[in-house]
């Protein structure tokens, strides 16, 4: 199952995307022997100021037809990681090939999209930017793939 990061925002050199592609680089080793992987990550600005509605629009043109659609949202269900693992497995099980993960941008993402969500995430009830966001996701998408191996990187 492919895996799709599709978040409004280009993320620059630095910290945080130093930390996003070892994460992503750690998930794509450990995940391609589960059959989870490559993660792809699509970044959209709107560069003409049109707000969520227009991010939104920006967004579902680069989500793939049929994905399990995962919005980022601070009203999504905070689940442990090794449910999110979980999750992750069924989808994959069930023959979904592609899951795609979505962040808006500074005011979140656009109701008409967040209504279609088959799930909607949230990393608690703070609210985190969502160049970080990035980097959480791709953190846990690594230590879901390590759960589903069995490798000891999760304790509880």
């Amino acid at each position: 199952m492919k895996v799709h990061i599709c978040a409004v925002g280009r993320l620059r050199a630095g910290p945080e995307r130093a930390l996003l592609d070892d994460y992503l680089t750690r998930f794509d080793k450990t995940g391609r022997a589960l059959g989870l992987g490559p993660v792809s990550v699509h970044e959209v600005e709107d560069k003409k100021g049109g707000g969520m509605v227009a991010e939104a629009a920006l967004l579902e043109r680069v989500i793939p037809k049929g994905a399990v659609l995962v919005v980022m949202d601070e009203r999504g269900r905070v689940i442990p990681s090794p449910e999110f693992a979980g999750k992750l497995g069924a989808w994959r099980d069930e023959g979904r090939g592609d899951v795609a993960f979505v962040i808006g941008g500074a005011d979140g993402v656009d109701p008409s999209l967040r209504a279609k969500a088959d799930f909607k995430l949230s990393f608690g009830a703070m609210v985190w930017p969502h160049m970080l966001a990035r980097v959480m996701l791709s953190e846990q998408l690594y230590r879901a793939a390590s759960i589903l191996a069995g490798s000891p990187y999760h304790r509880v």
